[in-house]
């Protein structure tokens, strides 16, 4: 095989650009940020820039058009109109807000809380956002003001609570997508809290979204407000640009242009609004684009990820090659080889003991459906145990129950699982924290879906070392920099900086191993670690695992369907098929002396001259 030289990282720019400097550079999204400006501006000053006061009436300046003294006339009453339309832009934005403050803290809250937990909580929020939405907005604002009166600053807030679904839906759907990303349950494993989770990588998510829908209900409170004022159901006594306009309709055949201020201002803040929020739209939609495009890139770059064969060292001369195979199912009791000399050697302490484990799914009819059927195993202090079968089998299924990791439905239905002295079986975020990702590390399968996009790889490996070791900023990047010198990155700053799509899947498979190794646990779960890699990266990071386990003295439990890998690194294995354990014992006595049918037709399928198995006296002298 002739080895191809790929380089670390896709060239890419630096730094992103923010989104203010992106949107700046869009002629439609420069002028509506000038106008909002400008009106978020006289918002603030008007008050005191205002020529006149807004509720002074003058019987001798009824009506008068535009002149030196009323640049934009007088109304019905005699009041100045400029004077009111600034003061008038403050209440009105201001009420604007208090509407979308209002709609944003319900609805964003509770979409995050029920897309996360789901659970009764997510019915119930679902219940009242549907009961919500059925309501008649205007008969309810009109029903508020004959029970409260004519208060702008309460129509707004009830009108944020009818709001407030937009939002809900927007977040919970975004959530509910997001929440079964792999670098949700990768955060989570580095003993991360739901609060910061939902803070740091769901919000992240979401946030885009939230700002645009924000822009769009602005406008659309603005417009409601005003009709509002319109009607005449809001204070008479409070200017705002729906007051402005009904006066101004009153007086329309005699004074038209009274129409045209309050008109342009409630238009105008409106269409910039929208027009915020298709720039900001496009801009995030081309970010999402350009992402894409380099992770394609990167993918192109490290080749084909499938690997088709891999060689098993046996000994000195012994190499069998694996492929993936479908052997015929046999299940039945678990066959367990004695240990032999080397691995007896080891210390017999138990740092994970599972016990009758059975892992189930709760059904629509109340039933549970099993997927593991009654397993036990021991991992030792400084032993690598393989888990190996073919997909389906309950592997991954087996170590998600140990890593309090289970998909929504799954539990553990009997059985126990002690780590040091600690019962997990079915434990609670209590139970695990200070025990999953600090002293239990998780190495996933898919590199680049367990490292979240929007944080560059340095924030993603600190913030773990804080929140678990309770180390300083600047300690937490010094010892990051310095594991990932260690798993053989060449440029640790550089790589420390990027993102996750500006690297490669086998550099990112680094990153993630130095993350899992960070806290110094006592036992790392391995999941499929070299799967998602080429052949030339899997043999690279076959040998980091290698030396790290034995620098570290870690136990590990590596899950996998890769002969070869187990091979290459196990000291004991246990062979799994259909959630029931059919082998275990030391991995030459597997090799070498297989007893099941199910632990024959595996090797019987990797080997190229059929069938039968070859001897393999080597295997005699050691495997490592």
């Amino acid at each position: 095989m002739t080895a191809i030289d790929v380089p670390a990282t896709i060239p890419t720019p630096s730094a992103k650009a923010s989104l203010l400097r992106r949107l700046v550079r869009r002629p439609v999204g420069l002028i509506s940020l000038i106008f909002l400006g400008l009106v978020v501006l006289i918002a603030l000053i008007g008050q005191w820039i205002a020529p006149y006061d807004p509720n002074l009436a003058s019987l001798q300046l009824v009506l008068d058009p535009p002149s030196a003294a009323h640049l934009l006339g007088t109304d019905g009453a005699g009041r100045d109109v400029l004077s009111r339309l600034l003061v008038a832009t403050q209440v009105s934005i201001a009420a604007a807000l208090v509407a979308l403050v209002t709609a944003l803290v319900i609805g964003v809250i509770s979409g995050l809380i029920a897309g996360y937990y789901r659970g009764w909580f997510d019915a119930v929020a679902s219940w009242v956002t549907a009961l919500i939405m059925a309501l008649p907005g205007i008969v309810v604002l009109l029903a508020a003001r004959a029970v409260l009166g004519p208060s702008v600053w309460l129509s707004m807030l009830i009108f944020g609570v009818l709001l407030a679904p937009a939002f809900y839906r927007l977040v919970y759907a975004a959530v509910t997508a997001v929440r079964s990303e792999l670098y949700v349950d990768a955060a989570r494993v580095s003993g991360l809290s739901d609060i910061s989770i939902i803070g740091r990588h769901i919000l992240s998510v979401v946030r885009a979204p939230i700002i645009i829908q924000s822009a769009i209900i602005a406008g659309i409170a603005i417009a409601i407000q005003s009709g509002l004022e319109f009607l005449g159901l809001g204070d008479t006594s409070v200017p705002t640009w729906g007051s402005m306009l009904s006066d101004a309709f009153t007086a329309i055949y005699k004074q038209p242009l009274l129409m045209v201020w309050p008109s342009l201002a409630i238009a105008l803040t409106c269409i910039a609004l929208t027009l915020l929020a298709n720039a900001m739209r496009d801009v995030l939609e081309r970010t999402v684009v350009v992402r894409r495009r380099r992770r394609r890139a990167v993918t192109t770059a490290t080749g084909s990820i499938t690997s088709v064969t891999t060689s098993i060292r046996l000994g000195d001369g012994d190499n069998l090659d694996l492929d993936d195979s479908s052997p015929l199912p046999v299940v039945g009791e678990t066959i367990v080889h004695p240990d032999d000399a080397k691995t007896a050697s080891a210390s017999h302490d138990a740092v994970l003991s599972v016990t009758d484990l059975r892992v189930g799914y709760d059904q629509s009819d109340g039933s549970t459906l099993d997927v593991v059927h009654g397993v036990s195993l021991q991992v030792r202090k400084g032993e690598i145990h393989g888990l190996i079968g073919e997909s389906g089998s309950g592997k991954t299924q087996t170590a998600f129950a140990v890593l309090g990791l289970l998909p929504r439905g799954g539990r553990v239905v009997a059985g126990t699982i002690d780590f040091e002295g600690t019962a997990l079986q079915n434990g609670s975020d209590r139970t695990y924290a200070g025990i999953r990702g600090r002293r239990i590390g998780y190495i996933p399968q898919e590199p680049m879906s367990n490292l979240d996009p929007s944080f560059t790889i340095g924030s993603q490996l600190i913030e773990p070392l804080r929140v678990g070791l309770g180390l300083s900023k600047k300690d937490a990047t010094a010892k990051a920099l310095g594991l990932l010198d260690r798993v053989g990155i060449p440029n640790p700053q550089r790589t420390f900086d990027a993102y996750p799509f500006e690297v490669s899947g086998g550099m990112a498979q680094r990153v993630l191993i130095a993350g899992a190794v960070s806290t110094d646990p006592d036992l790392i779960i391995a999941d499929e670690p070299t799967t998602a890699l080429d052949v030339t990266v899997q043999a690279e990071v076959l040998d980091l695992l290698r030396d790290l386990q034995r620098e570290r003295g870690m136990a590990m439990l590596l899950v996998t369907h890769n002969f070869g890998v187990v091979a290459d690194l196990c000291d004991r294995v246990t062979v799994m098929q259909q959630g029931l354990f059919v082998e275990q014992g030391p991995v030459r006595t597997i090799f070498t002396q297989p007893k099941h049918p199910y632990t024959q037709s595996l090797l019987d399928a990797i080997l190229d001259e059929g069938p039968a198995r070859p001897p393999l006296a080597a295997a005699q002298g050691g495997l490592s």
